[in-house]
């Protein structure tokens, strides 16, 4: 191409307040000229859980302080834009349309084009921009809402495998973190108790595995650890710093056992379609886990199959990679404004049944 382009994203679909701008150049490389992220957790950690109405509200007060410090650390201004992209689903419905609603407001003030962007594609385009690969490959996007297996053959056509059924890893490790007294998000720290613990102590069970297909179950998997605690609790009379970490390092070791078997089913599909450079892309926060990504690496290995994360800052929701998804459809021939419709739903594959449940980020797509 001869002519860069500079787009501005915008995402605020669960709990954290992102604007990002990024610039794909003349070589068709993409950078990420700025990538601001404000959580929310401080607001939400009494309640357990993310509140909605809570996180939309500090949504609608924080999204344009978040874009003027995006734009001032990429140097630019508005009028140095060529497009804006915003998430527009899926998600809790009150944050999507604070971010559909300033993106509008901006798109009024400034004549610039608005193209809506789907959060999962977000997710899955995202190893595009940062090592820049050949589709199709194989995205498993893991994170505190979602868990899907999906073959991305382009910008807008996704085939998914499977999923979660039920709660998502990343809830999961929330869940059972609540459930053993630990910080909320739980994942680092059940991570960490887990770390001092016998993984082979407590024989969780491991959901779907006596199934084919790549569809999977955690939710059994959180009740099954309340109920090890309770009995080790009757047992005991109460449960000691080493029955919480062995506690932890079985579920997770269930976890990683689920994610790894499902991982190489849907390596065996992906492959049967004979990709010039076969490829396991993972995004979601719950990629950060070492234990777990050891396991999908291991699975890689065994199959001749490069395996590939982002960077953990462009792993979990940010608005960088709704900025790129909105360049790759803007390249595509996307028409501005024709996905501007706030969703709560919106599947990635729509021939594809729908996903049974509903996670931390609203309805399951």
């Amino acid at each position: 191409m001869s002519k860069s382009l500079t787009f501005l994203g915008i995402e605020s679909s669960c709990d954290d307040t992102a604007a990002a701008v990024v610039r794909l150049g003349s070589d068709g490389r993409g950078v990420v000229l700025s990538s601001e992220v404000e959580g929310q957790s401080s607001l939400h950690a009494a309640f357990g859980g993310v509140v909605p109405e809570i996180a939309a509200r500090a949504h609608a007060e924080r999204l344009d302080h978040c874009v003027e410090r995006a734009l001032a650390a990429a140097g630019v201004s508005l009028a140095d834009l060529d497009a804006v992209a915003v998430t527009a689903g899926p998600g809790l419905i009150g944050g999507v349309l604070s971010g559909v609603m300033l993106a509008r407001g901006i798109a009024a003030a400034t004549g610039l084009p608005l193209l809506g962007v789907n959060h999962l594609a977000g997710h899955a385009l995202t190893p595009r921009l940062t090592d820049g690969l050949a589709f199709p490959y194989l995205m498993l996007l893991v994170s505190g809402g979602h868990c899907q297996f999906l073959i991305v053959h382009g910008p807008d056509r996704f085939q998914r495998l499977g999923g979660t059924i039920d709660d998502a890893p990343g809830e999961a490790f929330d869940k059972v973190a609540k459930l053993l007294a630990l910080p909320q998000p739980g994942g680092p720290y059940v991570e960490a108790e887990a770390a001092k613990g016998d993984p082979k102590r407590f024989p969780l069970p491991r959901p779907l595995l006596d199934r084919p297909g790549c569809d999977m179950s955690f939710s059994g998997l959180k009740t099954a650890v309340l109920r090890t605690r309770d009995a080790v609790i009757a047992e005991k009379g109460g449960i000691t710093v080493q029955d919480r970490a062995d506690l932890s390092a079985s579920f997770q070791a269930a976890v990683a056992a689920v994610l790894a078997e499902k991982t190489r089913r849907a390596l065996e599909v992906y492959l049967a379609e004979n990709p010039a450079v076969p490829v396991l892309a993972v995004a979601g926060g719950v990629a950060a886990n070492s234990v777990l990504r050891a396991a999908l690496e291991t699975v890689c290995d065994r199959l001749g199959v490069t395996f590939t994360a982002p960077p953990l800052r462009l792993c979990t929701d940010n608005a960088a990679m709704i900025a790129w998804a909105g360049i790759e459809r803007h390249l595509m021939g996307a028409e501005p404004g024709s996905d501007l419709t706030a969703r709560p739903r919106w599947p990635l594959d729509g021939s594809a049944a729908p996903m049974i449940g509903s996670g931390k980020k609203g309805a399951k797509a």
